[in-house]
Order: structure tokens, then C-alpha cells, then sequence
């Protein structure tokens, strides 16, 4: 599947941003990041949606694409 890098960069973004969280042990710190992480993922996800939508392919197997190349990008993008 050829993905957009805009929809692998969200993805990674997110992933970022919940290993910033996993570092935190202050409560107030770890609850303000959870949020940021929450929202960067809720824009990953979004875009997911959206993108799966106009180009008609199924938004999980999209998710999991993405997932995959943001994550792991020696084996591609799908």
C-alpha cells in the first residue's frame, strides 16, 4: 500500500509522544502528556479514517500499515 508520509509522520509523532509519557513520574507532568499524547493520537487516527475513506481501502488494514511503517521503516511502507 503506498501511504502518504504525512499519515506515517502523525503515527510517529504519537509514538513519540507516548514514549515521552512512559518516562514521566511526576503525576501533573504525566497527566499534561497524556494528553498531548492522547491528541496527537486522536490526529493519527483522524487522518487515518479520512485518507482510507477517500482512496475506499479498509481503515484497519490502513492503520496497520501505517503502524508498521512508522515503526518499523526497513521492511517499508507496505
Amino acid at each position: 500500500m503506498d501511504l502518504p508520509d504525512d499519515l506515517i509522520d502523525l503515527q510517529r509523532a504519537a509514538d513519540a509522544d507516548w514514549a515521552r509519557l512512559a518516562e514521566l513520574t511526576d503525576n501533573d507532568e504525566r497527566e499534561a502528556q497524556r494528553l498531548v499524547w492522547f491528541e496527537a493520537g486522536a490526529r493519527a487516527q483522524a487522518a487515518i479514517t479520512e485518507w482510507a475513506r477517500e482512496h475506499e481501502k479498509n481503515r484497519a488494514k490502513v492503520e496497520v500499515a501505517v503502524k508498521k511503517a512508522a515503526r518499523h521503516p526497513e521492511t517499508g511502507s507496505g
